[in-house]
């Protein structure tokens, strides 16, 4: 029986690669496809794929956030994150949010199947090039007492918006995005500002830019 896999990038060219060498691959089956991570949850839902390969910076909804819906509603389903990030930070969010796998885009294809392998064996996959400097950095913290203990304030609604606030659209392109209110999205908006105590819209940039939620 063939593994599922659905792919999920913004850029065509950098699926179409995918889907072609993956779909060579004996036992593997692409059954889907999407551009942005507000559809990759939505198709991930309805095919219910073993595997879902998605990049990390995507529009509407980050591959972080995605990854997080993703396997609260499909845990079953094994995630892989693509990205041109090695900064700690987002693969620390990546594998809070649920994520097996953690890829750069600068490896090789061969990598991306071994990935695959190895998180459908139960296994978490890091790029070669991140396990050290994760481990040296993990032992750091440690050792300096900085290791995160804090919840994350934001539901996954807010966090949604909070990306979209920090990609510029006003609170009526948000609200036609995700199909409601304006006037809700304004309420959103001063949950955020007061849950992280930041009164600017520029100070929601920052914190975004600072969590990994946007590039």
């Amino acid at each position: 029986m063939n593994l599922k896999v659905f792919i999920a990038d913004d850029h065509k060219m950098f699926r179409d690669g995918l889907k072609a060498q993956l779909g060579n691959v004996n036992g593997i089956a692409i059954v889907g496809e999407a551009s942005n991570g507000h559809d990759a949850v939505r198709i991930a839902q309805e095919l219910m794929p073993d595997v879902v390969v998605l990049d990390i910076a995507m529009p509407l909804l980050n591959g972080i956030e995605a990854t997080r819906q993703i396997r609260k509603s499909l845990p079953e389903s094994k995630v892989i994150v693509l990205s041109m990030h090695a900064d700690h930070i987002y693969v620390k969010e990546a594998i809070k949010a649920g994520a097996h796998g953690y890829l750069l885009k600068e490896e090789s294809f061969e990598q991306l199947v071994e990935a695959v392998k190895t998180i459908m064996n139960g296994k978490i996959y890091l790029s070669k090039s991140l396990e050290d400097s994760m481990l040296e950095d993990f032992v750091r913290q440690i050792r300096a007492g900085e290791l995160d203990r804090t919840a994350d304030p934001l539901t996954d609604r807010e966090r949604q918006i909070l990306q979209l606030i920090a990609e510029g659209n006003t609170s009526r392109e948000i609200a036609d995005v995700l199909n409601i209110s304006a006037s809700t999205i304004d309420t959103h908006r001063k949950h955020i500002m007061d849950k992280l105590s930041i009164h600017t819209t520029a100070g929601l940039v920052k914190y975004a830019i600072k969590h990994g939620i946007v590039s």
